[in-house]
Parts: C-alpha cells; sequence; structure tokens
C-alpha cells in the first residue's frame, strides 16, 4: 500500500508541474500576461506624453479613424473608407456603423467632431496638439460621414489619425478617462492596481473580429533583475521590450521562449536646453557631440542592442541620412571646440535621469565621456511624475536622456516650446514646405534637410536608435516585432495548442 500511495502522490506531483496548455488535448490559453517597465500616470492617451499610456491603451481599448499597422502601414479604424480631393486638401470618412463605446453608448459622426476639436481647442492638453494644427474645419455630413478640410495639403495626414493622441472619444464619457477609460475596442477596462498591473477584458459586444484573449494584463517591473525572474517563473507571458539586455544570450539559449530583436521609433537621444548657458553656444554642443563615444554607450548601457544615430530619425526610415560621421568620437576636437567657446577649464551641469534602463545607465556612462573634456555632470535620478512636469513641461534642466518614441517625430524641432528650446527660421521653412508637400520622393528629399540641419546645429547629442528586444512565452503568437508606434497590440495575440 505505501508504494501505491507514493506512487499516486508521484503521479500527482507530474501533473502538477505541466505547464499550463501543455497537456494533449488541453484546449489553448485565452489569458496573457504582458509585462511593462513602466506604468503610465494614467489611460488617457489624448492628455499625455507618456508612451506607456499608448502601450496599454492603443488599439486595444480606443480606436482613430485609422490605425497603423505593424510594419507601419495605414490601415482603416473606426473609418471604414475615405475620399480625397482633388486639391488634397478635403477628407471625406465614411465610418463604420453599429459600433458602440464600452459604455452602451453610440459612436458616430459628431463623436469625431467633438474629439477632433478638442484635440485642436486652445485649451487642449494633447500631448500632440501640433498633429491636428493643418485642421480648417471639421464637418458632420450624417451620423456615418465626416468631411475634415485642411488649410493646406498633408502628405501625413492619414498617418497622423493613426497616432494614439487622435484617438475618437465620446463627450459622455471624455473627462474620466484618465482613470476608468472608456473606447471603442475589442477590450474593455477591468481594473487598475496602483503600482503593480492594469486588467483589461475582452468586449464581446466588438463591432469588428473578436480577440483570442478573453482577458489581458499588463504588469509594471521595472528593475531589470526582477523581469529577468517573472519570465523564469511564468510570473508574465512575455515582454514586449524586455529591460535586461545583458540577459538575452540566457534566454535565447531557452526553449521556452522566443526572442524576437526589432526596431522601434525611438530616438535615444542626450536632450539638451538650448537657451541654457553654455549650452546656448553651438560650439558647446558640438564638442559634447565630439566627445560622445556612441559604440560605447550602445555596449555599455545596451550590452550592443541599438543602431549609432547622428540625427533625430529612425534608420529603417527610407528618408534616413546616416550622419553618424558629422560629429565623429574625438577628444581632441571636442577640447578645441571647448577653447574656443570660452571653456577650456570645463565647468559644471546637472543632467535628469528618468527611470528607464537605457537613461540611467546611458547617463552613467555619457557623464565620464563628459569630464574627459572638463565638463562635470551632477546625476540627478528622477521619477517620471518629475520628468514631465519639470523637464518637458517647465523646461528646469540642463541635460537629460531619453528616447522619443512616437514615429516621424522630427517636426518637434520647429516647435519653439517644445522643451530643447531650439529655434531655427532654416528648420521652420524646411518642415512647412514638408508639411505641404505630396509627393513621396520631394518629401524624402525635404525630411533629409531636415535631419542635416538639426545635425549641424547639434541640437542634441544623437546617441542611438532604441532596439526592440522582445521576450515571450515560445506557445505566444501575434505580438509585434518592430514597434512602428508606441504600443502593445494584442488583437492578434493567440496562443497555441
Amino acid at each position: 500500500m505505501p508504494r501505491l500511495k507514493n506512487l499516486a502522490l508521484s503521479t500527482a506531483l507530474a501533473i502538477a508541474i505541466v505547464p499550463t496548455g501543455a497537456l494533449p488535448g488541453m484546449a489553448a490559453k485565452t489569458t496573457l500576461t504582458m509585462g511593462m517597465v513602466l506604468e503610465p500616470p494614467h489611460l488617457d492617451p489624448t492628455a499625455g506624453a507618456p508612451a506607456a499610456i499608448d502601450e496599454v491603451v492603443y488599439a486595444n481599448l480606443f480606436e482613430g479613424l485609422t490605425r497603423i499597422g505593424s510594419s507601419g502601414e495605414v490601415l482603416p479604424g473606426l473609418a471604414e473608407s475615405w475620399d480625397i480631393s482633388e486639391d488634397g486638401k478635403t477628407y471625406t470618412f465614411k465610418l463604420r456603423t453599429g459600433v458602440k463605446y464600452h459604455d452602451g453608448t453610440d459612436f458616430e459622426a459628431t463623436d469625431v467632431k467633438f474629439s477632433i476639436d478638442r484635440a485642436m481647442a486652445e485649451d487642449s492638453v494633447n500631448a500632440q496638439k501640433a498633429l491636428f494644427a493643418g485642421i480648417d474645419s471639421v464637418e458632420v455630413v450624417d451620423p456615418a460621414t465626416v468631411k475634415i478640410t485642411l488649410t493646406t495639403p498633408a502628405g501625413n495626414f492619414l498617418f497622423n489619425l493613426g497616432w494614439g493622441d487622435a484617438v475618437i472619444v465620446a463627450p459622455e464619457s471624455a473627462e474620466g478617462n484618465k482613470a476608468n477609460p472608456v473606447g471603442t475596442g475589442p477590450f474593455k477596462f477591468a481594473a487598475w492596481a496602483k503600482g503593480a498591473s492594469v486588467d483589461l477584458v475582452r468586449n464581446d459586444d466588438y463591432w469588428g473580429d473578436k480577440v483570442a484573449l478573453e482577458k489581458a494584463t499588463f504588469r509594471f517591473i521595472s528593475d531589470p533583475a526582477a523581469a529577468l525572474s517573472a519570465m523564469l517563473a511564468g510570473d508574465v507571458d512575455a515582454f514586449a521590450n524586455f529591460p535586461a539586455p545583458e540577459t538575452i544570450p540566457q534566454l535565447q539559449s531557452n526553449p521556452q521562449f522566443k526572442v524576437v530583436i526589432g526596431s522601434t521609433e525611438g530616438e535615444t537621444i542626450l536632450s539638451t536646453n538650448n537657451t541654457k548657458k553654455p549650452f546656448d553656444d553651438v560650439r558647446v554642443r558640438q564638442a559634447i557631440a565630439h566627445a560622445i563615444d556612441r559604440k560605447a554607450i550602445i555596449d555599455g548601457a545596451m550590452f550592443g542592442l541599438g543602431t549609432p544615430i547622428g540625427t533625430h530619425f529612425a534608420p529603417h526610415h527610407p528618408a534616413y541620412v546616416d550622419l553618424v560621421g558629422t560629429y565623429s568620437f574625438d577628444l581632441e576636437k571636442a577640447k578645441a571646440l571647448m577653447a574656443e567657446a570660452g571653456l577650456k577649464d570645463g565647468f559644471k551641469a546637472t543632467i535628469k535621469l528618468p527611470p528607464p534602463s537605457y537613461a540611467r545607465r546611458g547617463g552613467e556612462i555619457v557623464a565620464a565621456q563628459l569630464r574627459e573634456i572638463g565638463i562635470e555632470l551632477e546625476i540627478i535620478p528622477v521619477e517620471w511624475g518629475t520628468w514631465v512636469p519639470e523637464v518637458l513641461k517647465n523646461k528646469d534642466y540642463d541635460l537629460t536622456i531619453v528616447s522619443h518614441t512616437e514615429p516621424l517625430d522630427i517636426g518637434i524641432y520647429g516647435r519653439d516650446d517644445y522643451y530643447f528650446n531650439y529655434k531655427s527660421d532654416d528648420f521652420k521653412a524646411i518642415m512647412n514646405n514638408l508639411n505641404v508637400e505630396t509627393d513621396t520622393e520631394k518629401r524624402y528629399s525635404l525630411m533629409g534637410d531636415a535631419q542635416k540641419r538639426i545635425a549641424q546645429d547639434a541640437v542634441n547629442g544623437y546617441l542611438f536608435q532604441l532596439a526592440k528586444a522582445g521576450v515571450w512565452n515560445a506557445k505566444v503568437n501575434g505580438l509585434w516585432e518592430n514597434s512602428p508606434v508606441q504600443a502593445n497590440d494584442l488583437t492578434g495575440v493567440s496562443w497555441s495548442d
């Protein structure tokens, strides 16, 4: 009898440790836990800049007239089709019918007008308000038709409407979307355990194809070591952007996981306050550019994952111009420029570093590199809750490091009120021409001119393009390899049996 009892116990234990979904004939899982490094400050993509907001809600909870696909293509969203006038200034959108918000209210053309007018308003808090600056009017033709008229043709208009900042919200629920988001997407908001996770559940009343996942949890794990432990323990099923690049070889050798190295729109830069002395002197900024060893930063902070850049533009884009050589690593040139600027003995400054490892690790390396030319940096670690109001809004900083993950966002250099404090009539002229140009090759040429202008002016220290190191359970399918927009789109995710 004891032998039979032990056999039964051994069998029970063997069954207990078989991973979920591994037993023959067992149905595939319908839940997913996605790890994220940063917790969003709130869940309204129309009222905040942090990428973490879109990484939870884009395409999952909220939808726009158009949406951006995994390869960066423009796809129909809440607009099933559109017509463009011959002069390129009027877009007539045919909206989907039978669409409801998660609270049961109907989606219709008046919501589109409300959302765009709200984003354009003088008191708008939309982080990308400039996307809507070229809109002259929004007209409701009928409940399923909207006409948007631009002041001038805009070649990127349909792409801009696919940003998270341009999602459509309802007037009945818009003010509450920060804490209780109500959209039209295939998932609904379920719960938010502050400091820990956000839960979404499937929207069974969705207008389109039903998603495979019944529940999705976004779990926030900022510590790289904790992220690895969570993956190995099965506490999370996936990390779309894994924060511990030094452990990638270990995970690649483990058949339980799939490791996918892709690209992002994240230009990682040493952001510089161009009106703060002595950074208002282009020679100082050029000296900093020559003192930066990009390879050492990529190797030391990102364990080799990243592509050196010399301007604010994604290397995978066909309009990219390789300007890395404009300011090659050259300490002698850097010291000569410092002397020319009257700063032979150097100076002291501060660098505020937000939480991501690329910033904290990269900042230590940058500080050591700039010390070689006499620039002593006081490192100030800050949380996003401090970085956004101090740096992004109030421009209270000397230097900082951040990845700008918005797609095709070189236009930010033309904003007088942007936190770089860069002002260039030449750059604005280039952007004005780009904004009205619709010919692809001419647009690419103007994009090249814009890249060269900011590189020559050494507006910022251009470090590297952020790689996307995705790690997930080998049975998970449908996660994006690249990040053409800030998103963890779960609409096509499923588990293998």
